[in-house]
């Protein structure tokens, strides 16, 4: 039996691998081919009689350290000087305005229809308002780069933004001025430590001579991270920031104690480590997804009494994205169709209490916005393979400007 299941993963590894080459050319996205890929299988093993354990338990530890990979790889790749910051200010912008406005809106809807608790419904509408990075940076490896850079810092600060909001609420059962300056503290100590850490972690990258130098590494970042979330601390920041350091060490020459970690040296070995981390990123992602597609129910994803309220939700969506895109004076094509609900929609929804959960917001609710939002991502892949460099120059200037 353990032969036989391990043969089976690494099938399932070898296809979700498929899947992905498959992407660039049909545009159809591989989350969507694994989640089928997932179900197809629970399907298989209930027809020919083949029990399986409760794999339930697996799903928010392989996502939140998926998570974490993904954040990780995509602040790697960034590029960060000066001429990046009206970027940055765009992104951020872009991503903490929708996701106030929705769960705003949501909240009060849910309120009003559901009858529903305030504190009820902003927990649950919250996890619907966040873009999900572990889907909206692997769409856009084949973007233009300032599209690309874009959907990188937007969904980065979508996830860190969102999970700073759902703590805030669910560990503040009343909200006050007090419970604004314990937030604002949090941020800073984060803010610290995060520096802090991202210099001790680039000197040991740095001083460690033994053969085995990453594993170590991806441990203590593992972690840090985890130990930062038990302490209800915004442990993405942290994330974030040493990505970002990592990946951009060429350009902080000018910086006089960064020559005493051997920028240079330094700066390969966090080329291999980046390359790890995409691999490492890739297995996990696609596990994730096949696990939940594994544990998704026919009726949960053809549920037609959710169907109008998860229409609705996607139309909301899309509509404060296009407002807020058209505001920044940021290019709606393509970067207006890159809005998915994913991993950090099912990982919030996974972390809300029995007692805050209410009847609007389900499984087959989350599974029907993360189907819609996806495909309404794969017209934004389609349109960015039809843009010339003219208009990649266009993107790149009021993106930037």
């Amino acid at each position: 039996m353990t032969t036989s299941i391990i043969i089976a993963v690494c099938i399932l590894m070898l296809i979700a691998y498929l899947f992905d080459l498959s992407t660039a050319k049909t545009k159809i996205l591989s989350v969507i081919l694994l989640l089928l890929l997932g179900w197809a299988m629970q399907q298989g093993c209930y027809l020919l009689g083949v029990e399986t354990p409760d794999f339930s338990s697996l799903l928010p530890v392989i996502g939140n350290i998926g998570l974490l990979l993904i954040v990780l790889e995509g602040s790697l790749e960034l590029e960060f000087d000066r001429s990046k910051i009206p970027l940055v200010k765009k992104s951020f912008y872009s991503s903490i305005v929708p996701i106030i406005l929705l769960a705003l809106i949501l909240t009060a809807l849910f309120s009003y229809y559901g009858n529903n608790d305030w504190r009820a419904s902003l927990l649950s509408a919250i996890p619907l308002c966040v873009i999900s990075s572990a889907i909206a940076i692997p769409t856009v490896r084949y973007f233009d780069k300032a599209s690309r850079e874009f959907v990188v810092y937007e969904s980065s600060f979508s996830d860190i933004i969102g999970v700073l909001f759902f703590n805030f609420v669910i560990y503040n059962e009343v909200i006050d001025v007090f419970s604004f300056l314990d937030f604002g503290k949090e941020i800073l100590v984060m803010l610290v430590l995060s520096f802090v850490f991202t210099i001790l972690l680039a000197y040991l990258l740095n001083k460690i001579e033994n053969h085995v130098k990453f594993t170590p590494m991806i441990i203590i970042i593992i972690m840090i991270y985890f130990i930062s979330k038990y302490l209800h601390l915004p442990g993405l920041l942290f994330i974030l920031i040493l990505g970002l350091f990592l990946g951009n060490l060429e350009r902080l020459d000018s910086v006089k104690w960064i020559h005493k970690l051997n920028p240079e040296m330094l700066h390969n070995e966090a080329m291999r480590l980046k390359e790890i981390v995409i691999e490492a990123t890739f297995l996990v992602r696609a596990f994730f997804f096949l696990l939940f597609g594994f544990l998704l129910e026919t009726k949960e994803i053809l549920n037609l009494q959710t169907l109008p309220w998860s229409l609705s939700i996607f139309g909301l969506i899309v509509l404060i994205r296009f407002m807020v895109l058209k505001i920044l004076k940021i290019p709606i094509s393509p970067v207006g169709f890159i809005a998915p609900r994913g991993l950090i929609t099912i990982l919030l929804f996974l972390s809300l209490p029995a007692s805050q959960a209410i009847g609007i917001v389900n499984k087959s609710l989350i599974v029907q916005v993360i189907i819609f939002t996806s495909l309404f991502m794969m017209v934004g892949a389609i349109k960015s393979g039809k843009i010339d460099n003219s208009s990649e120059e266009n993107i790149e200037e009021q993106l930037q400007g």
